[in-house]
């Protein structure tokens, strides 16, 4: 299976494809197999369709849970995200370094920091999921709208 990525390259080209004579049943029944390689491709593939972003996933999904949860505190981001606490206030820091969003100390509780976008994490956010719908379009092209919820939906079952 192959999917054009940015370059008009394959974004998901598996070993069977790549080397038609080799035969690798065993792998190509294993779902962790296939997860991983689907997982290298489309991270290759996402790295090209975020270059002159600087923007990484970790700090999209950030923005992207801010923007969805104004006023959120940062721990409940990390939580949401699976980021361990000491890798958030670091994230964090560079994003508000950036100017992408701002950490408001709560009023009631000093030590709890509410989260918000400014107007530019919203725009950077915006053209990272222009980018991101249209790598996910190419990624999944081969397949219909139904399999592409078929898809999502098993993938959230496991």
């Amino acid at each position: 299976m192959s999917v054009t990525s940015l370059e008009n390259k394959p974004v998901l080209q598996f070993l069977d494809d790549q080397s038609p004579n080799v035969r690798t049943e065993f792998l190509n029944n294993l779902a962790g197999y296939r997860l991983r390689q689907i997982s290298n491709a489309f991270m290759s593939d996402f790295a090209a369709a975020m270059v002159g972003t600087g923007m990484r996933p970790v700090q999209i999904s950030i923005l992207s849970v801010a923007d969805e949860n104004p006023g959120i505190r940062q721990g409940e981001i990390g939580r949401a995200l699976g980021v361990a606490r000491a890798n958030m206030a670091p994230l964090m820091a560079e994003l508000e370094a950036a100017r992408l969003l701002e950490r408001i100390p709560d009023e009631a509780d000093r030590r709890a920091v509410s989260v918000y976008l400014t107007k530019n994490g919203q725009a950077t956010l915006k053209n990272c999921k222009a980018r991101i719908m249209a790598h996910e379009r190419r990624a999944l092209e081969r397949l219909t709208d139904s399999e592409r919820k078929t898809l999502l939906r098993l993938l959230n079952k496991i």
